[in-house]
């Protein structure tokens, strides 16, 4: 068994139409899909508004350019947002690839988006800094240079090579 493919990455959001315009405005990432779920299913399935006598949840699917998407949720109730350190076990960004990340830098600022670090080169080549949306969730840009296509290419046979050598230690 294996799978397929990424698929999707979850965040719950305080707007819905806001988080759907951001993603847009600035990603142009469409909105591809929207359900509402029955207070029943708010209530056991996530297990919110377990007081509230009509929780709600819309949830909504924004396409990224390749095809991940980004699962929205509006909650209500909501709780109130906290920061999510790096060291703590759980979700901590998302990324997009982009090319030129000191023009999407610039770009993002224009836009008024909050960019928490100016782009710096890793130790392997490839290029990021850290964004975030309108509710703080972080959002990673990077631009994997020749790389980009190396994955896209070789991604398969590469995993396939490491496994069995450079990374051999963590598949025993």
């Amino acid at each position: 068994m294996r799978v397929r493919s990424f698929s999707h990455a979850g965040i719950t959001v305080s707007d819905f139409n806001a988080a759907v315009r951001f993603y847009w405005d600035v990603f142009r990432c469409p909105l591809v899909g929207v359900a509402g779920q029955p207070p029943e299913r708010v209530r056991s399935f996530f297990g919110v508004g377990l007081d509230d006598p009509a929780p709600s949840c819309k949830v909504g699917w924004i396409r990224a350019p390749g095809g991940a998407v980004i699962e929205i949720f509006e909650f209500r109730p909501q709780q109130r947002p906290i920061d999510v350190p790096w060291n703590r076990v759980g979700l901590t960004h998302i990324a997009f690839n982009v090319r030129g990340t000191r023009r999407w830098h610039a770009y993002l600022q224009a836009k008024g988006v909050e960019c928490v670090s100016e782009p710096e080169r890793s130790p392997r080549g490839h290029t990021f800094f850290f964004a975030r949306d309108l509710d703080g969730n972080l959002i990673e840009l990077m631009d994997l240079g020749y790389m980009h296509h190396v994955l896209a290419w070789l991604g398969p046979l590469g995993g396939w090579l490491f496994r069995r050598g450079r990374y051999r230690q963590y598949y025993d």
